[in-house]
């Protein structure tokens, strides 16, 4: 039987400490990209990573982290292997999926200027890599909604940005005008690259709404 997801109003706030416990299961998709840096946040955050490269891996998690990497490679590498239907179907059902750069455009619903393959799970449109090539890439400070304390250092790398977002998608944060963190009930999608800090207060985010998630 299939899961109603409840409609989620307002985004989580940050979580109290202590309040993930080492029983969440969380699967990093291991295809492609910064798998073995998020594996190592959430090892730090207490929770049980999980790589994910088959269907059975999908279904045994009680969330999902899509890294960073090639957006079209990856794209087509779900599709080879049979993950993107199951990986949407859970989704639906209520679990919470976050993409991190590459892995925000694999669930955006559209892309700027391609036809690639995505998800589409976040009703958000696209732009890859807006903030110029790799050797332009940066760290900035980024003020997120919900989240307490000092700016967050947002790490850029052949980023994107979130052109428009509708449909209960929701923008946590801004560089200059343009959106670089969504929430959208149980997705959450960033352009930047929280596993490549020592800062774990994203990850405890996602742990959050996953532990939400599992008492629904």
């Amino acid at each position: 039987m299939t899961k109603t997801v409840k409609t989620v109003k307002t985004p989580p706030s940050a979580p109290a400490e202590g309040a993930v416990t080492s029983s969440l299961r969380v699967g990093v998709l291991a295809l492609q990209g910064d798998v073995e840096e998020h594996i190592a946040a959430l090892r730090a955050c207490k929770a049980q990573p999980i790589p994910v490269k088959t269907v059975d891996d999908v279904r045994a998690v009680d969330g999902l982290i899509l890294p960073g990497g090639e957006s079209t490679t990856v794209g087509n590498l779900l599709e080879r292997f049979k993950l993107a239907k199951p990986i949407v179907e859970r989704a639906h059902a209520g679990m919470p999926v976050w993409g991190t750069c590459m892995g925000m455009i694999v669930m955006a619903e559209r892309v700027t200027g391609s036809k690639q393959p995505t998800l589409g799970l976040l009703h958000i449109e696209v732009k890859r890599n807006a903030f110029g090539r790799q050797i332009e890439s940066s760290e900035q400070p980024l003020e997120i909604e919900g989240l307490d304390g000092k700016p967050f250092p947002g790490i850029f790398i052949r980023a994107p940005w979130i052109e428009a977002a509708w449909g209960g998608a929701h923008i946590l944060a801004y560089v200059d005008g343009k959106g670089v963190m969504v929430w959208q009930n149980n997705l959450l999608g960033t352009s930047f690259h929280p596993e490549l800090t020592d800062d774990l207060r994203l990850h405890k985010y996602f742990l959050q709404m996953v532990s939400a998630a599992a008492k629904r």
